[in-house]
């Protein structure tokens, strides 16, 4: 696909202005946030809510459960629900960094633009039912974007156009090849949805013991129903899901409010310390505190 570079390079220039330092910056407007790297990065777990990301410079890769994708320049990551992931930055140079936007995705919203639209239900659903996809942007949606960032050139433009070119955006991507992954967001009986809610139950009560057959019966779902929907949304159980959950409060405690590992390992529900540390190492390749120590070296080094 050729990239429209009139508004492409556009965009880059407004992300290059707005993203003042390397990592996550918020903007004028209210769900729009810059992402800027100067260089290629170690491994991050983080979480994804959903969003559309579009990158305009430079590439990443990025795992979610057993899936990777490395994307670049053109390509957008779409997520439809709240997501644990690892990614890094592969290309980037202090002359030509890594540069993204993300733009948040309200259901609400989404709800009420459904009616205006001709996206229903009996929408064709994606051939898999993933809750994050990477694809290439079409046109249409590299000119959405443009317009939505050249807002911030002109504030005072904001407040009465910005949640327009939201909806465009929105809009945009119902009626794209992946709609009914957004489409599955606002329709209360789709298994997206169900396993949505199975999510946000997870998030809540990360650290109490997990219960299958109560979780399935809190969503209205069979056991192997949520075990084959979850895990085909996700591309993890609920029991990994939970683990990442799990591990990645403890690294923050860990890491913000300097407690203890044991104390770590407690808060989030594991009963032993030996079992904790085992798991924390296997997920972010070193031992809690070896972990904590590099990562404040590499934050007091940046």
């Amino acid at each position: 696909m050729t990239l429209h570079i009139g508004p492409f390079d556009e965009m880059t220039s407004i992300i290059a202005r707005y993203a003042k330092k390397d990592g996550n910056s918020e903007t004028a407007i209210e769900n729009l946030h810059v992402f800027k790297g100067s260089c290629p990065t170690r491994l991050q777990h983080v979480a994804y809510k959903p969003s559309f990301s579009l990158v305009l410079q430079g590439s990443k890769r990025l795992m979610v459960g057993s899936d990777v994708h490395v994307y670049g320049a053109g390509q957008y990551v779409l997520t439809s629900l709240d997501l644990p992931v690892a990614s890094h930055v592969t290309q980037a140079t202090a002359d030509v960094p890594y540069l993204c936007f993300t733009l948040f995705i309200d259901s609400e919203k989404l709800s009420d633009l459904l009616p205006r639209t001709k996206v229903s239900r009996a929408t064709p659903p994606p051939e898999d039912s993933r809750g994050l996809v990477v694809k290439t942007a079409p046109p249409e949606l590299i000119d959405a974007s443009a317009r939505l960032l050249r807002l911030l050139d002109n504030p005072d433009d904001i407040a009465a156009m910005a949640p327009l070119i939201e909806q465009e955006i929105s809009y945009r991507l119902l009626t794209g090849p992946d709609g009914s992954r957004l489409l599955d967001m606002t329709l209360a009986e789709s298994q997206s949805h169900k396993v949505a809610r199975a999510v946000a139950w997870l998030r809540t009560n990360f650290a109490e013991p997990l219960r299958i057959e109560a979780l399935a019966d809190h969503v209205s779902m069979s056991v192997s129903s949520l075990h084959h929907h979850f895990k085909a949304v996700t591309a993890m159980t609920p029991m990994q899901y939970q683990k990442q959950l799990r591990l990645h409060e403890a690294r923050r405690l860990l890491l913000t409010e300097r407690v203890d590992v044991a104390t770590a390992g407690y808060r989030v529900g594991y009963q032993s310390p030996s079992q904790f540390s085992r798991e924390y190492g296997r997920l972010y390749g070193l031992p809690p505190l070896k972990d904590i120590d590099a990562m404040r070296g590499q934050m007091a080094a940046e």
